[in-house]
């Protein structure tokens, strides 16, 4: 299962050629500094965006607006 945080132990290290000018543009699209963050938030947009298309692919027949309107109403904490 693909996690937000890295750990140490899930970090591989490896040397890969990367245009200059696409990790410069991606950094400024997302907001990040070095290369490596760079390419861990360009990789985590991937394995998101694939994660929102399955989701937006799915069938939701019992969902409707009376099953939303239970799942909505406050509980009390027991």
């Amino acid at each position: 299962m693909y996690s937000l945080f890295v750990t140490p132990t899930t970090i591989k290290r490896t040397n890969i050629n990367l245009d200059r000018e696409l990790v410069e543009a991606a950094a400024v699209v997302l907001g990040t500094a070095q290369t490596t963050e760079t390419v861990h938030a360009a990789l985590r947009e991937v394995v998101e965006r694939a994660a929102r298309q399955r989701l937006a692919g799915r069938e939701f027949a019992d969902l409707t607006p009376a099953a939303l309107k239970e799942m909505r109403r406050p509980r009390k904490l027991a």
